[in-house]
């Protein structure tokens, strides 16, 4: 077997952030023409790790060793001059530039740069790895798949053979997912190193030669992908044995709950965000909405909700033990809310739309239920007894209920965010990226509190990005696709080739 060559090697890095020890002295190697996955836990310190290799942030104690010469990155300038590029979650792209002018934003050129030769070199890039992008087009014509190339082709041009991917398949379709394999193997095969962070384990087996994990800011081994499996890898990151069959009980007696007829909604410019979607949500069932990011499911949810306003169609609640019909459209949230209908939204910005940063778990529980409550004097104890079931219930890592919820983890106040609207005992329950960024533990846990929400006769909604998860979890699937509806397949029943198709084409054939 030929002998491995180390591009860097980390030795006992360490860093913290205040009383939080991120990574505790972590040794980690990353070899030319390899593809290593880093795996972790919310928390356990991947990003951090990486960001300090990006030149980020600067380790407090340490060594990094690229190439065998032991370096200094201070910025993330020192990085690239090392041949070190990171692709980050959230792209760093200039909307009105180019994809060429993007590219060489930056970078030292003596007077006007030549956007000819930029673009060939580009282009080199592209039939030399297998990208298809066009070197002149705007940031704000491209898809997201797109932008990412971008960003990669950046990287490249700029020198980069140890390249860094911060959960790259995010909020990419099967399809797309599939063209990013192909390049990151191309990559690989011309001898870089490629290191991506992800929770989606189906996609580590398929791509990676070797797997890193963390925990808890510590390094507890890596092994070659050939010789582990999910669920041992699983365990390794969690540090016991997790069960991870997401289960699907039959639905018991559905009947219709949320009836949505020729719903069409605009944003604030007129442009069409939904155009003319039906469907029906039962009780008892979960009913998924898959699409590409931005096609409308966010609007869907918040015109259910009474927070978008509606061009036409009607959203029809039918009561539980009545069966009386009541129409949505034109009640404020308040009044939806107080009929049953919760909207569990974990936003990007979770602690700007979702909670209060200042306020601790049990006032931020008693922003749900303040209302109910007759007296001058708002009642504490209920509140701070559903914080603290919240906190054992989903395993919420904080010192106590009166920790303010700005100093928890992204992951856990998520997991305060969606105990919480569970917790007001709905009729139909929206959730909204339930598991973004959620490690596999903390997102097995969700899955288990919706199942249980659905067992007890809740009309569950569940928009997710994870297409595996989706047609594990749910039901039904309402495919969404530029606004319309592609069309609603069975769980059971379907693939996720097929849902990503329709998710791209109406109905998953090619538009004449």
């Amino acid at each position: 077997m030929e002998e491995k060559t180390a591009a860097v090697q980390m030795r006992d890095i360490t860093k913290r952030f205040g009383p939080v020890l991120a990574n505790d002295r972590v040794w980690l190697d990353i070899y030319k023409g390899e593809i290593m996955a880093l795996l972790g836990e919310n928390g356990s310190g991947k990003t951090t790790l990486m960001n300090m290799l990006s030149g980020i942030y600067y380790p407090d104690s340490g060594h990094i060793f690229v190439n065998g010469r032991e370096v200094s990155i201070r910025s993330p300038k020192d990085a690239f001059d090392l041949g070190i590029g990171m692709i980050h979650q959230h792209f760093k792209l200039v909307d009105v530039l180019t994809a060429a002018e993007n590219i060489i934003l930056g970078l030292p050129g003596k007077g006007r740069l030549d956007l000819k030769k930029v673009s060939a070199r580009v282009k080199e890039i592209c039939d030399q790895y297998g990208f298809d992008i066009d070197p002149e087009q705007k940031i704000y014509d491209m898809s997201v798949s797109q932008k990412q190339t971008v960003e990669i082709v950046k990287a490249l041009y700029r020198g980069a053979d140890i390249l860094i991917l911060d959960e790259p398949t995010a909020v990419l379709t099967p399809q797309e997912t599939d063209k990013l394999f192909a390049v990151l193997r191309n990559m690989r095969a011309d001898g870089k190193a490629v290191v991506i962070i992800t929770h989606k384990l189906h996609e580590v087996e398929e791509l990676s030669d070797r797997v890193a994990i963390l925990r808890r800011g510590q390094f507890v081994g890596d092994t070659p992908t050939k010789a582990t499996n999910a669920q041992e890898m699983t365990n390794m990151m969690v540090g016991h044995p997790v069960s991870l069959n997401i289960s699907r009980p039959e639905p018991v007696n559905p009947e219709p709950r949320l009836v949505v007829e020729n719903l069409t909604v605009c944003d604030i410019d007129g442009v069409v965000k939904l155009d003319n979607v039906s469907f029906t949500a039962n009780s008892g069932e979960i009913l998924g909405i898959a699409g590409i990011s931005g096609c409308g499911q966010k609007e869907l949810l918040e015109a259910i909700a009474g927070l978008q306003p509606v061009e036409k169609g009607s959203i029809t609640y039918i009561e539980p033990k009545t069966g009386k019909k009541e129409a949505l459209i034109g009640k404020d949230p308040l009044k939806i809310s107080s009929m049953g209908i919760t909207l569990s939204f974990v936003p990007e910005d979770r602690l700007g739309m979702g909670l209060v940063a200042n306020l601790d778990l049990t006032d931020n529980m008693m922003l749900r239920s303040f209302r109910k409550g007759r007296s001058v004097f708002t009642d504490r104890k209920a509140p701070k007894k559903l914080a603290e079931q919240v906190v054992s219930e989903l395993e919420v890592n904080t010192p106590g209920v009166s920790t303010p919820v700005r100093k928890l983890s992204g992951g856990n106040v998520q997991k305060v965010l969606v105990g919480r609207e569970i917790s007001s005992s709905p009729t139909v329950l929206m959730t909204a990226y339930a598991v973004r960024g959620l490690d596999i533990n903390s997102s097995y846990t969700i899955y288990d509190l919706i199942n249980k929400q659905k067992q007890q006769g809740v009309a569950v909604i569940y928009v997710g990005e994870d297409l595996d998860v989706l047609l594990e979890l749910c039901d039904r699937i309402l495919v969404l696709c530029g606004g319309k509806v592609s069309g609603i397949v069975q769980g059971t029943e379907t693939d996720k080739r097929q849902v990503g198709m329709m998710m791209t084409t109406l109905g998953g054939e090619e538009q004449a």
